[in-house]
Parts: structure tokens; C-alpha cells; sequence
């Protein structure tokens, strides 16, 4: 595909999402400046990164530091927000702090302890958000095939991010389990956070939503939404 036809897919699919979102912030009683759209670009190339930002969608999430770092390396230059949004393995802290300006997949204490010592390292300052898990079928204190802490670990949780120097907690994120109504479980993330901001009335962030289920996430307060097949398309049609 040419650049320009790929410009033109790309703008046309944001349009469409700006469009969801507008008429499910609407549905909600919900100002459209209230959530963010974070394009989630794995598996797809720096130069749709570009165009995206030029199409003005600044926030980009990535799941893999192998891919992310290069990415985010190539990119340098624009004024962008690298979300990293998937599980994180202690061993890729030390990369993982010198691009991600939003970790999104905080679900352990060692994980803390870890971002905080790579970030100081760094020189720079790290926003964290702790994942939730939300999947009914899990075991109190086993984290789900998805990641994510057990509700009720998630105050000592944040209360390690906000004593690591260096690291400042913005709230919480959760993926919503392959079963089941959305609903629930964003209802459920959501008390999460309306309790982690009564003890840190800065950690406003709730990351939920995303393809399949923005409307339901921003019904239930998200303010960052994970787009990546609605803005993206299938990387199979883009391959040649």
C-alpha cells in the first residue's frame, strides 16, 4: 500500500473512532475531552506512528519493549507519549524506562521496586498504573493469563509506587475478561479507582477500553482507551 492510500486509511479509521467516542461520551453525559484515545500500534510500523501524529492522536502504546524501544528510537523526534501497556517483565525495566513516558501493566511489588531503581538510573520520572485483574475465575493472589493484581492488593500496590522515588502513581488499568459483559467488570474497576483516588486524589487515570468494547468502557468512566484493530486495520491486509 502507498504512503498516501495509507494515509488516507489511517485518517479514516481515527475519524471513525473519534466518532465512537464522541457518541458514547454523549450517551455517558461524558465531555469528549474526558478520554484519551491511546493508538496501540503493535506489529505495525513507525511510519504509521507518524501519521497518526500528524493526523494529531499523540499517545501511542506499545506491548513489547523488542519492538517498542527501535519504534520509539525512530520517533524520537515528534512530541509523543509512549504508553506501555503490556506485561512486563522485571529484566526489561531497565529498557523499558528510557522511552515509556506511562507504564500501564504494574502488578507486583518486585516490578515497583525494579522501574523505580532503572528510572532514577535514567534520570527521568515514570507515571505507573496498576493493573487490575479482573477475571472472575481467578484465584485471590494469582495473576490471570492477562496480568493484573488482585483487587485487593491494589492499595499496598499503589502505596509502593507513590514511596519509590522517581515513580508517580496515576492510577489504574484492567483488560475486561474474554467472558462476560464489560460492564461488570469496568464497574468493578472503576469502585478500584474511586478508591485508590480517595487516598491519592492525583491518581485520576482509569486505562480500560478497547475495539471491541470502548462504549461500555467510557459508559463506566475510562479516560484512556487502548485502540488498536479499529485505528490499525489487520496487519495481514498491510503486508506485502
Amino acid at each position: 500500500m502507498s504512503g498516501d492510500a495509507r494515509r488516507a486509511q489511517l485518517a479514516a479509521n481515527l475519524e471513525r473512532v473519534r466518532e465512537r467516542v464522541a457518541a458514547a461520551c454523549a450517551a455517558a453525559g461524558r465531555a469528549v475531552e474526558e478520554v484519551r484515545v491511546i493508538a496501540v500500534t503493535k506489529h505495525f510500523p513507525a511510519s504509521d506512528v507518524r501519521i497518526l501524529a500528524e493526523l494529531g492522536l499523540r499517545d501511542v502504546g506499545e506491548n513489547r519493549d523488542q519492538e517498542a524501544a527501535p519504534k520509539a528510537a525512530e520517533c524520537r523526534d515528534l512530541d509523543l507519549t509512549w504508553h506501555f501497556v503490556g506485561q512486563l517483565q522485571t529484566n526489561k525495566a531497565r529498557s523499558v524506562v528510557r522511552y515509556a513516558d506511562v507504564v500501564h501493566s504494574v502488578d507486583r511489588a518486585r516490578l515497583v521496586t525494579e522501574l523505580g531503581r532503572r528510572v532514577r538510573a535514567a534520570g527521568r520520572t515514570l507515571t505507573c498504573l496498576v493493573q487490575v485483574n479482573l477475571d472472575p475465575d481467578s484465584e485471590k493472589g494469582v495473576i490471570g493469563p492477562r496480568g493484573g493484581a488482585d483487587p485487593a492488593d491494589v492499595p499496598a500496590l499503589a502505596e509502593a509506587v507513590e514511596a519509590e522515588e522517581g515513580l508517580t502513581l496515576g492510577g489504574v488499568m484492567a483488560v475486561a475478561p474474554r467472558e462476560g459483559d464489560p460492564r461488570a467488570a469496568f464497574d468493578q474497576l472503576k469502585a478500584v479507582a474511586d478508591d485508590l483516588r480517595a487516598r491519592y486524589p492525583h491518581a485520576t487515570t482509569i486505562s480500560a477500553g478497547m475495539s471491541g468494547d470502548l462504549e461500555a468502557a467510557v459508559e463506566r468512566g475510562t479516560t484512556h482507551l487502548r485502540i488498536g484493530a479499529a485505528l490499525l486495520g489487520d496487519r495481514r491486509l498491510i503486508v506485502g
